[in-house]
């Protein structure tokens, strides 16, 4: 007899019922880009009119971006990321860089240079001791955690 499904809480889970599809995170690309304007999210992610305006509408609610009127007739908006919205700017670099690994390693097709002067290579690291969080990370703890008692 199947058990019933009860869904981890998982702040993963959460985060991707708000951008966890195609236009909504190749919005925040594209604002972090510089392209602020609808005609041209549209001209540089291929999205739907319809769907880009749910998009942008459940991302303004959300708080990730904001609208500012730059035209009053006829009204026309231009978007920008909040400091949320900036934040996710490292999950899509991170993206970026294993997409250049697994999909497109011989040719990456944007690369980003760091103040530095390097090409970026983008890493997750702990705050605490700064060694790498994918190599560090064990012993999950908190309510969204299966144990026995939650199986």
């Amino acid at each position: 007899m199947p058990r019933e499904a009860r869904p981890r809480e998982c702040s993963i889970a959460d985060t991707l019922d708000l951008v966890g599809e195609r236009w909504s995170l190749l919005v925040i690309r594209e604002i972090s880009y510089g392209v602020r304007r609808f005609d041209g999210i549209v001209r540089h992610t291929g999205a739907p009119r319809d769907i880009l305006t749910t998009r942008l509408r459940k991302l303004e609610a959300a708080g990730v971006i904001r609208r500012e009127q730059y035209r009053d007739h006829p009204v026309r908006y231009e978007y920008h990321l909040t400091p949320a919205g900036a934040e996710l700017f490292d999950v899509l670099l991170m993206l970026m860089k294993w997409g250049d690994r697994h999909l497109n390693s011989g040719d990456p097709p944007v690369r980003w240079h760091h103040s530095c002067g390097e090409v970026l290579d983008p890493v997750v690291v702990c705050r605490h001791c700064g060694g790498e969080a994918r190599t560090g990370a064990h012993s999950p703890i908190g309510r969204g955690v299966a144990t026995p008692e939650r199986i």
